[in-house]
């Protein structure tokens, strides 16, 4: 079964990864980069190669992602997986089901520290950022590959992604807040934790010492230092000067209130007021 660790782009999903994946998948709750190899993203190529699909066609590898996770789950074994997809039908296709999931994590942030960090991710200007936001028909995939979308994650707008996860009953979902997790790491970490372990009906107790490492070596400032040193694995390269973006830019330190101006601004909170309410980022 698959337990979702599921987001918009650019709203901490790598974080929560690497909280999880070396709190379960270590000895000591310490991170290094190849323990994110635990944590896959779906969709994803690898996933579909064994089904029949056209490459060049946007979107055609939706009516196979059932049927991958079907042959994801045939061990019958937990896993983690990362994803950015809007829990959306494309053409009918569900993107999955409570045979194949048992839970799910959904992590969001603040829409408008969201668009400050798609700018830098991808390259992109204010106005193009908040096109990417609100475009209810966005979708992503590996643009290295001319006219092959086998990666195509259908992520929709930020409002679509993160209702369809918030009011839907497929699967039992925990929403994170980002800041929440930025301001309490330890405390929601730990919530996070115990909400995993509920729903999957296991045993395991909290492990404080694990879960004090891994909010450690995945802090901010430790990870930032790490992709200095080290290069990081999930990095893209620049559109425009063919080397890598740093993947880790501001974090915390990512503040709208500094980085936009007051019609940004202005702009912002009549597009998204009814989720920032909601959120009570309002």
């Amino acid at each position: 079964m698959i337990f979702w660790i599921a987001s918009y782009p650019k709203s901490g999903n790598t974080w929560v990864r690497s909280l999880l994946s070396s709190y379960y998948f270590s000895s000591d709750g310490i991170f290094n980069q190849k323990l994110l190899a635990k944590i896959q993203q779906f969709p994803q190529k690898k996933y579909f190669e064994n089904l029949k699909y056209d490459p060049s066609v946007v979107g055609d590898t939706a009516k196979h992602w059932i049927a991958a996770q079907e042959n994801i789950n045939l061990d019958n074994k937990i896993r983690f997986f990362k994803t950015h997809n809007s829990l959306t039908a494309i053409n009918g296709y569900q993107f999955t089901n409570p045979k194949n999931s048992i839970g799910c994590i959904y992590v969001v942030r603040d829409p408008r520290n969201v668009v400050t960090s798609l700018k830098n991710h991808f390259e992109l200007n204010d106005e193009d950022a908040l096109k990417f936001m609100i475009n209810e028909k966005k979708f992503t995939y590996d643009y290295h590959m001319e006219k092959d979308y086998s990666d195509f994650q259908f992520i929709s707008s930020w409002e679509n992604n993160y209702k369809s996860w918030k009011n839907q009953s497929v699967i039992p979902t925990k929403i994170v807040k980002y800041e929440d997790l930025i301001n309490k790491t330890f405390a929601i970490f730990k919530e996070i934790i115990e909400f995993i372990n509920q729903t999957l009906n296991s045993q395991n107790k909290f492990n404080k010492n694990k879960a004090l490492n891994s909010v450690r070596t995945t802090s901010f400032n430790s990870l930032s230092d790490l992709e200095n040193t080290e290069g990081f694995i999930e990095s893209i390269i620049s559109k425009k000067e063919k080397k890598k973006l740093p993947f880790f830019h501001l974090g915390p330190k990512n503040n709208w209130k500094k980085m936009l101006n007051e019609n940004s601004k202005k702009k912002l909170i009549d597009i998204f007021g009814e989720n920032l309410k909601d959120l009570n980022y309002l």
